[in-house]
């Protein structure tokens, strides 16, 4: 851990004149500038890291400032390319992102066939390695460039979920990742019978607890589960089952494991971390199809350091709170305000705080949580500058 305070550049959705040097445009240039992408050398090759969606979710990183990053990076002499997963990329068109939009090639980060990968040890849990992404490994240099928003599993998805998750074989993500808590037995077989099973299964309004009579064996979904304890509730006097923080944190862990070996590969200098805190949803961007925004946009953050952009974020975005007319009715919220909770909590559930990620990765030494959040282009700064006139339809012209 860093002994310094981070720099995070932050530049606010909220605009104080009305003038092109004010806009949030103007805000993300001004970040990625005092990021100085110097370090980057020519001809490196540069993955930006995205998550580019699927099928009918368009809250993505819009392609236009996807665009204003690359061409920044091409600036130094290097070649930026965006990358993701084989079935993103290949999809990627559905969302507005191309070669010609984006301004460089878009490259699946482990081949088209989801098999250039690199073994990497982490030995937690019972598992002993993940499968990282090739293209990723090989790679000069990186900006993680991230979509802040909800997630079932784990609270949050930000620059480290982008590549805790979105830089890993889809065996890893999906056999690995989303399987760890099955790693810390919940439920004790002697103690159950077929009956109180059942009373179990029905206990849950979200049909995440299944049983197989002729196995004897019950499975809990920790992916979906919000905590209600309604389970828990029902199974007093048994005993048999146990919903705990370690069933959550354990995902939360890896995920900043996983990213330890991402960032093993990249030089310290050449790392580069960018959150777009709009379109703030409550599920991650895989999910396909488009949600309401629980959160009101916040802006734009930019760091060299990746626990303190995350820190910065989630404080954010706890600081705005939840839009709560935008809760979509299949959430079961918890809106007391006695009981403090960020408000991913207050929709994904207590035990899945998006602060613990950020936790792990500082006692791994990614960062640190000590930041000095830097405004840039602040509506205070700009409201007293001269606005330029005639300032509509200025681009070049067929007239």
């Amino acid at each position: 851990m860093s002994s310094q305070r981070a720099k995070v550049y932050f530049g606010s959705v909220k605009q104080g004149n009305r003038a092109k040097f004010a806009s949030f445009a103007a805000k993300v240039d001004e970040i990625v500038k005092k990021l100085d992408l110097s370090t980057i050398q020519k001809k490196d090759k540069v993955a930006i890291k995205m998550h580019l969606g699927y099928e009918d979710n368009y809250q993505t990183i819009p392609v236009f400032f996807v665009r204003r990053v690359v061409e920044a990076v091409k600036k130094t002499g290097a070649f930026p390319f965006i990358t993701d997963n084989p079935t993103s990329v290949y999809n990627a068109v559905n969302r507005g992102y191309t070669s010609e939009t984006c301004g460089c090639p878009l490259i699946p980060f482990d081949g088209v066939k989801d098999k250039y990968l690199y073994k990497v040890n982490i030995d937690f849990k019972g598992v002993e390695f993940l499968e990282m992404g090739g293209v990723l490994h090989d790679s000069d240099a990186l900006i993680d460039l991230s979509h802040a928003k909800g997630h079932n599993t784990c609270g949050y998805g930000g620059a480290i979920k982008n590549l805790a998750i979105g830089a890993f074989s889809a065996q890893s993500r999906w056999n690995k990742y989303h399987t760890i808590w099955q790693s810390i037995p919940y439920w004790n077989p002697d103690k159950c019978t077929p009956e109180h099973a059942k009373k179990l299964v029905e206990s849950c309004p979200e049909h995440l607890i299944t049983y197989k009579n002729d196995e004897h064996r019950l499975n809990v979904e920790f992916d979906m589960c919000n905590q209600c304890m309604k389970c828990i509730e029902v199974d007093k006097g048994a005993g048999c089952l146990e919903i705990k923080q370690e069933h959550f944190s354990a995902f939360q862990e890896m995920m900043a494991i996983g990213t330890s070996k991402v960032l093993e590969n990249i030089p310290k200098e050449k790392r580069f971390f960018i959150n777009f805190a709009i379109e703030i949803i409550p599920y991650c961007d895989c999910w396909p199809f488009a949600q309401p925004c629980i959160v009101n946009d916040i802006g734009v953050l930019g760091s060299r350091d990746i626990v303190a952009i995350e820190k910065a974020t989630l404080d954010l975005i706890a600081k705005e709170g939840l839009n709560e007319s935008m809760i979509p009715l299949y959430f079961r919220p918890n809106l007391d305000r006695k009981v403090n909770l960020h408000p991913f909590q207050r929709i994904h559930g207590p035990m899945k705080n998006p602060y613990i990620v950020v936790d792990y990765a500082e006692k791994l030494g990614l960062g640190t949580k000590d930041y000095e959040l830097v405004e840039v282009l602040s509506p205070a700064s700009t409201v007293s500058m001269k606005a330029p006139t005639h300032v509509t339809e200025i681009e070049p012209t067929f007239f």
